[in-house]
């Protein structure tokens, strides 16, 4: 599965939950997107929820950013670096973030970084219109 498919099948996924979420205050919403709700009552937002794992190790999760508005990816690839293909990157180079390289590649490893997850960034930049956030995000 290509980056774009994976984005394009979650935006999907968001959008339907956010159909559901109409009568919610921004509040409410940002609070439904809590790891252990989403676990309950959306399992099949995230594969990682049938094991109720988390893709990041942090107490408090939030996945309303899952798809960070921060990663920048091309199925195409962005550029060569040293004979690899540069496929994704983090646009805010969060010290957090680090780099997957094989032997033809280079990806964005957004493992240790939680800037997306904290409900003080989600509140920052919330939308209920998740795409719109996707384009443009001021760095923390």
């Amino acid at each position: 599965m290509s980056y774009k498919q994976w984005f394009d099948a979650h935006a999907a996924k968001h959008a339907a939950i956010m159909e559901k979420l109409t009568r919610l205050s921004d509040d409410e919403v940002i609070e439904y997107f809590r790891f252990e709700n989403m676990v309950k009552n959306e399992p099949d937002f995230c594969p990682l929820y049938a094991e109720n794992k988390k893709c990041h190790d942090t107490e408090e999760l939030n996945c309303y950013l899952c798809a960070c508005p921060n990663f920048r990816f091309s199925d195409a690839g962005f550029a060569v670096e040293e004979r690899k293909i540069l496929f994704s990157t983090c646009s805010i180079e969060s010290p957090d973030g680090d780099r997957y390289v094989s032997e033809s590649a280079i990806h964005q490893n957004c493992a240790g970084c939680i800037v997306p997850h904290r409900e003080s960034y989600i509140k920052k930049v919330f939308d209920r219109d998740w795409l719109k956030i996707m384009k443009e995000v001021p760095s923390e």
